[in-house]
């Protein structure tokens, strides 16, 4: 990988269309090697605010080892936490497997990791709001804890006990 590919260039903010069809590009590359994928977070949150999301997040069933074969651009900058860079023109989009998440020594990092499904990946999330999933396939949203009714409210709830997180 030469330094010309990982040049760190702000998101095109000027561009969200292509920004998100890079995004979909990549999560259809995903889907075709018939692993489950979805945008996930704070572009889908952004979304259904009706403002252009400033990044895209991408959550798949597919292990780092997948993606780095699928994407020969792609740079690992998490890979025992499941996660990976893969730029799409000029931009860079992260890629998470599926995961849950041990104990936290740190309150930041997971001690353990476990690849998952996507129902536990938005569980393990820290907001309602922020564990949401899309389909841009099937232009559809995917809940497992409740963020579009939070979203709906204006409430930001912590997903599970918030003391515990």
């Amino acid at each position: 990988m030469g330094s010309v590919l990982w040049e760190e260039k702000p998101l095109n903010i000027a561009c969200p269309i292509e920004a998100r069809k890079g995004a979909t590009e990549v999560l259809q590359t995903l889907r075709d090697a018939g692993f489950e994928t979805y945008f996930a977070g704070g572009c889908v949150r952004d979304r259904l605010l009706c403002a252009a999301p400033t990044e895209y997040d991408i959550a798949t069933a597919a292990r780092p080892d997948h993606i780095r074969k699928m994407f020969l651009n792609s740079k690992s900058v998490g890979e025992a936490f499941g996660v990976m860079l893969v730029r799409k023109n000029e931009y860079i989009y992260d890629i998470a497997t599926f995961r849950s998440d041990g104990g936290y020594d740190d309150h930041r990092h997971p001690t353990t990791v476990h690849f998952t499904d996507a129902k536990h990946d938005a569980r393990r999330r820290d907001f309602t709001i922020n564990g949401l999933f899309e389909d841009p396939i099937e232009d559809k949203v995917i809940d497992f804890v409740g963020g579009k009714e939070d979203l709906s409210a204006r409430i930001v709830r912590a997903i599970g006990d918030p003391r515990q997180r």
